[in-house]
């Protein structure tokens, strides 16, 4: 189960071991950051999604 990078809770998954959120990638970058439900709520587009991930 993964965790999500901004608040640190745990990452529902939904079938076929799919994220019920989303994840990120950093340009130019192949790492990959996953991110829940409720903090891309509070996060609405890419730019303050990139400025949470540390």
């Amino acid at each position: 189960m993964a965790k999500c990078t901004i608040c640190g809770n745990k990452i529902a998954e939904l079938f076929l071991e799919k994220l019920k959120g989303t994840i990120i990638k950093k340009p130019g970058k192949s790492k990959q950051y996953p991110v829940c439900f409720e903090c891309q709520k509070k996060f609405k587009n890419h730019e303050e999604l990139m400025k949470e991930i540390k």
